[in-house]
């Protein structure tokens, strides 16, 4: 896989049969094989993870066949219009995609949904908005809801090995911003790590490895 970041939490992965882009919002797209088919997943509708625009870019390029990969939070008035197929996706299910394409969708904490997909070529992991949100300012018992329903979230993926995780590493969240990434290395057994959702801080990558360094080898 050749994996290229966009922007914000906005990834391009490359596989020998097709791409598989996430939650793009906005920047610079590569240069794309107009032949290969391209699948467009969006985590859930907030504008920082999905801009429809992108599906109108794709076929002023000349894409052949795009595929739309949606959760059922993304209205239908949102819905491209040039997309090859639009598939709905609800969250803690399973779906066979184009491409042998098998997908597992989990419930994010946020919005939307967070995707597990398995190809030939491996098996990776967009979190989207799927996070141990916990603020500064929450309550305990906020806390204690948040990281319930992240941790029963993560737990389902126990026992599987991932080649590749993109995983929110938000700089918001104060002292608690690495509380979410930690959990989810502590848990799964993954070979690469892509932060994403950290704005325009990606200072906060270079906090989180001199705070951690057991993980300097994963990024």
């Amino acid at each position: 896989m050749t994996i290229t970041y966009i922007y914000h939490s906005c990834f391009l992965i490359e596989t020998a049969k097709c791409y598989y882009l996430f939650d793009y919002y906005k920047g610079e797209m590569p240069e794309l094989n107009r032949q290969k088919p391209i699948l467009v997943f969006a985590s859930h509708r907030h504008t920082d993870h999905y801009n429809p625009r992108i599906f109108t870019m794709l076929s002023d390029r000349g894409m052949e066949k795009i595929y739309a990969v949606l959760p059922n939070d993304i209205p239908p008035k949102r819905y491209p219009g040039t997309a090859s197929e639009m598939i709905k996706v609800y969250h803690s299910q399973e779906y066979e995609l184009p491409c042998g394409t098998h997908l597992q969708t989990l419930l994010s904490t946020d919005r939307g949904v967070a995707f597990l997909i398995r190809c030939e070529e491996g098996t990776f992991y967009h979190g989207g908005d799927l996070n141990d949100w916990g603020m500064e300012t929450d309550t305990e018992q906020e806390r204690k809801q948040m990281r319930g329903g992240y941790r029963a979230q993560i737990a389902k993926l126990k026992g599987r090995t991932l080649d590749a995780a993109f995983l929110p590493l938000d700089p918001r969240l104060g002292s608690t911003y690495a509380e979410g990434i930690l959990y989810f290395l502590q848990q799964v057994n993954v070979k690469k790590v892509y932060p994403m959702h950290y704005w325009e801080h990606p200072q906060i990558i270079t906090r989180f490895l001199t705070e951690y360094p057991q993980y300097k080898s994963l990024f």
